[in-house]
Order: structure tokens, then sequence, then C-alpha cells
């Protein structure tokens, strides 16, 4: 298990204003926060390089990529053992369709996230690239009819001051 650092009000603000927009400036993120622009730089070059900060995403709209469908496969593998799992994840990863996979516990052994033009398309990656395979046992397909960002993500007990958006 990864070890905590120990971040002060000052990280949890800049963290919290970069969460919501990552495009603030260095400038813009020290006079919110109250610290010199250099010092700010420093904090975040340390949030970087001790992991908490991981990098920076864009994100895209499916529907305006022609990916309008979206929805959450529920993914039995059998036998789920190591050798057939590794290339599993791989093969899922590499589909364009996938946006996000998970490893489970319970009934289901992964919960992928795929985005599709439409239900003919859906069906198609189904059947296509999941029932397919010899080691997937049962597919079970939710539809996403809307979804909502949360966060920012802050530490366990860093107060809601601080995590208002």
């Amino acid at each position: 298990m990864a070890e905590s650092v120990v971040l002060d009000t000052v990280d949890l603000q800049i963290l919290r204003l970069l969460q919501n927009d990552a495009r603030t400036t260095y400038r813009e993120l020290a006079a919110e926060v109250g610290v010199a622009p250099s010092t700010c730089l420093d904090r975040v070059t340390r949030l970087r390089r001790t992991g908490v900060i991981l990098g920076h995403q864009l994100r895209l709209d499916p529907a305006k990529l022609g990916r309008g469908l979206e929805a959450l496969l529920l993914v039995q593998v059998r036998p789920h053992r190591r050798e057939l799992i590794g290339p599993f994840v791989e093969r899922i990863r590499a589909l364009p369709e996938s946006r996000a996979l998970f490893h489970l516990t319970g009934p289901d052994d992964y919960l992928v996230h795929v985005t599709v033009a439409d239900p003919a398309d859906l069906q198609r990656l189904v059947l296509d690239e999941f029932t397919s395979q010899r080691e997937v046992a049962r597919v079970e397909t939710r539809l996403i009819f809307q979804q909502w960002e949360c966060g920012p993500l802050m530490p366990p007990g860093a107060g809601p001051s601080l995590s208002a958006v």
C-alpha cells in the first residue's frame, strides 16, 4: 500500500483548485492560496515528485466523437486465473470503445465502461469482443443515462471548507 504524503492547508487548496481547473496558472494559484508564485511552483513540483499529482487529462465528449451511447459491462471470467486475466485485461484496454476497466470482488470479475455509437454497435462489441472469448462466462450490460463528475478528491479529514467546489 502506498504511503500517504503529509499535506498542509496550502497544498490542499492547490490540489482543490487544480482539480477544478488544471489549466490554472501558477500566478493565479499563488494569488488564490496566498503564497508567492515561486513557492506555488515549488509546492506543485513536490506534489508531482511525490506522486500526489499523477498528470493531466484531456476530457472529451464521447457523443461529439460519434459515441453517444455509454454502458457498463459486468464481466465474469472463468476460470479466474492469472494466466487468463493478464491477456484479457490487455485485450479490453486496447479496445477503442473501452473507457475504464475495474477488477472487482464479488460475483462479477470486471466492470468495463464503454462508449459506442448505438445499440447495434454495443451488441457487436459484446458479442464479438467479449462473449466470443472462451474465458468470458457472462456479460451483463447496464446503459448509462447520465453521468456526473464528483470531487475534488481530498484526503480524509481535510474538512468541508477545503473540499467545497
